[in-house]
């Protein structure tokens, strides 16, 4: 038995627009001293693993495969997707890829963590349920009434129910009751185990992931093939169904980095006092900046786009991102 570490890299970060490209997406963006997201979520997990698995895309396994090195990882897994099918199949491509005993940690490639010591007792916690036949997952200890995330309900190691991204008063509901977690959308668990799990509730996906597994060439999924695996999280695939669900309960500092409050406040809590003008936060530009009479504000600039925006809507990002996807491709690509 052997633990891997997979790697999921196929997201965009389109809140994070315009720093975040479909060319360069946040992950690979070296944000952090000299590092990349996908740097650091590589190195993290190498004193607790024996390999990494990275699942990626045609459009950036370049970019992956470059940020490995830059880990000082030579030696890795490499499955490359023709288009993204969601996170139960591109999990599914992983499971086939080992052993079933083996034991999958799966992370996607764009959090941050800065508790390392808090992390490997959450792993060492998580492997130990996964070598019993569980399917386990993250909660994180909620810091404040966030919207942008889902919620776990938990008593102890056992999940009552999973939970949609809330409003304002319902996550503040949840802070209230004290047995809530942020969903992380990290997993541990034997590969067999979520096979068979898969199966159980989405024997399409596995049907369809596994032919074009079957399909694959140097580690490249077919086109034809992957179009016609339905595309389903592991969330509602598998996890919110399973009755093997265990969940670990931790604060290892942990943010997806999905939106630039969640950089605002990542910053602010690593005392990067240069980011911050008065009560408003500069990113990317160069340029001497000004604000006055207004805060709470973010000003990002890019070399062919600025946008500016209030802390508080930092979620509706996505949307100007969408509109220009349609109206100016240019801008996202």
């Amino acid at each position: 038995m052997q633990v891997i570490h997979v790697i999921l890299s196929g997201g965009v970060g389109s809140r994070l627009w315009p720093v975040s490209r479909k060319s360069m997406p946040k992950q690979y963006i070296p944000m952090f001293g000299d590092k990349s997201l996908f740097q650091l979520t590589a190195e993290r997990s190498k004193p607790f693993t024996d390999k990494i698995l990275v699942v990626g895309n045609k459009d950036n396994y370049l970019l992956s495969r470059a940020d490995m090195f830059r880990a000082g990882t030579e030696d890795f897994i490499e499955i490359t997707e023709a288009a993204p099918r969601n996170t139960a199949a591109a999990i599914a491509f992983a499971a086939f890829a080992v052993q079933p005993d083996d034991i999958l940690l799966v992370t996607p490639s764009d959090h941050i963590i800065t508790n390392e010591e808090a992390y490997a007792n959450a792993l060492s916690e998580a492997i130990v349920l996964a070598s019993k036949g569980y399917l386990v997952t993250f909660g994180i200890t909620p810091t404040k009434p966030e919207t942008g995330y889902g919620y776990i309900e938990c008593d102890g190691n056992n999940v009552l129910s999973f939970r949609e991204k809330p409003d304002q008063s319902t996550a503040q509901s949840f802070l209230d009751h004290g047995n809530f977690l942020w969903n992380s959308g990290m997993f541990c668990f034997q590969a067999g185990v979520y096979l068979e799990e898969l199966n159980k509730f989405e024997p399409e996906i596995l049907e369809t992931a596994l032919n074009c597994w079957e399909g694959r060439q140097d580690g490249l999924l077919p086109q034809t093939e992957t179009m016609l695996i339905p595309s389903k999280s592991i969330d509602y695939a598998v996890m919110e169904r399973s009755e093997k669900i265990k969940v670990v309960k931790t604060s290892f500092g942990w943010s997806d980095l999905g939106s630039f409050e969640s950089v605002w406040e990542h910053w602010e809590g690593q005392g990067e006092n240069h980011r911050f003008i008065k009560n408003n936060c500069v990113v990317g530009s160069t340029k001497h900046v000004e604000f006055l009479g207004v805060d709470n504000l973010i000003l990002v600039e890019t070399n062919d786009a600025i946008l500016v925006l209030a802390k508080t809507s930092s979620q509706d990002v996505k949307k100007i991102y969408e509109r220009l996807e349609r109206e100016k491709p240019e801008l996202v690509n």
